[in-house]
């Protein structure tokens, strides 16, 4: 049997079905489902010596109790207004000043600090302390107390800058986030700084230890541990073509990621080093601890210097150069993507 409908052109079907909230596929189709990712994130590198001068002026403009917390963000020229540096990742940099307090709350989000520069800083997570020194990768879980100081101009206490690395827009995109201050501007101390690195930091973890959250026990990560750590693999003959000695922070407890949702790596480019392409779906960020050197994105190059910020989108081939020795901290999204079965890599 066959039906006879009456002929409507494709104009007047869409407009039929747009008023009962249905769209045709087959419009879409390629946009939806591309032969390749799609970033809509750039390449894009931020000069630390041309947004420091802003980054400290922000102390002139605003107090850290007023802020809560006084962050330059760092926002992607593909992703405008979404103060987003990758679909899944945000980043900015943090200025607390001398005898100043960044009062104490908690949220969903799961946050990192890199220090970039300064002296006399500390955080505390979760009743503990941690002295910040450049270089440091520091964790503030999701869901934790965590407030931030620096001492005294008297005491010691210099302008401190930290790079922020969270997960705000993968959250936001989930609808799950929740952020909540403390009574007070700072938690109570209920634990001697190092605590959690002595039970965790060794290769040992307290015999009674069950593991009830996925984000590492340690919070604070030393820059001179790493440091050693990849001299020692350079020193050993280590290097790789693509990578140079590049290292991965491990939550100790289990042996995953230290954050459910950002991975973090350090790695060393000697002298002369002449990486190799590769591209990836997880989108990263970076942030040069010593060297100089060259970064090739896609079709954009960027030479870079200590405390540059630059960042790589998903599936842009990368190409990472040394003019002199070089350690690059970074962050990203791998964890979501491989648990998702979504990590693909390749290297030429």
């Amino acid at each position: 049997m066959t039906i006879n409908h009456p002929v409507t052109s494709r104009v007047t079907y869409y407009e039929k079905i747009a008023r009962s909230d249905m769209a045709p596929l087959w419009e879409s189709l390629h946009n939806l489902v591309p032969k390749s990712p799609q970033p809509k994130a750039c390449p894009a590198i931020w000069k630390y010596s041309q947004v420091r001068d802003l980054v400290m002026q922000a102390g002139d403009v605003i107090s850290a109790e007023e802020a809560v917390r006084r962050v330059l963000v760092l926002e992607n020229p593909g992703l405008p207004g979404k103060s987003s540096m990758t679909p899944n990742l945000y980043a900015g940099l943090q200025l607390i000043l001398p005898g100043e307090i960044a009062p104490s709350h908690r949220h969903t989000q799961s946050a990192l600090r890199f220090i970039v520069e300064g002296k006399g800083a500390w955080t505390a997570v979760n009743g503990e302390r941690t002295t910040m020194h450049p270089g440091d990768f520091i964790i503030t879980p999701s869901w934790t107390w965590h407030d931030h100081g620096n001492l005294s101009i008297e005491d010691g206490g210099e302008p401190v800058v930290w790079l922020d690395g969270l997960d705000i827009p993968l959250v936001a995109q989930m609808d799950a986030g929740f952020a909540e201050n403390y009574p007070e501007s700072t938690q109570p101390v209920a634990r001697p700084e190092g605590d959690s690195f002595a039970r965790f930091g060794h290769n040992m973890v307290p015999v009674r230890h069950r593991v009830s959250d996925p984000t590492s026990p340690i919070f604070s990560y030393p820059y001179e541990r790493s440091r050693a750590a990849l001299e020692a693999l350079y020193r050993g003959g280590e290097l790789d073509q693509w990578d140079g000695v590049k290292l991965r922070y491990v939550n100790p407890a289990t042996g995953g990621w230290p954050m459910p949702t950002i991975a973090t790596f350090m790695q060393y480019l000697p002298a002369g080093f002449e990486g190799r392409t590769y591209r990836s779906t997880d989108a990263t960020v970076y942030c040069v601890v010593e060297g100089k050197g060259s970064v090739k994105i896609g079709e954009d190059k960027f030479t870079f210097e200590p405390h540059d910020v630059f960042v790589t989108p998903s599936w842009v081939p990368v190409q990472l150069s040394a003019s002199a020795e070089s350690v690059l901290f970074s962050y990203s999204d791998r964890p979501v993507l491989a648990a998702l079965n979504l990590l693909r890599e390749e290297r030429s």
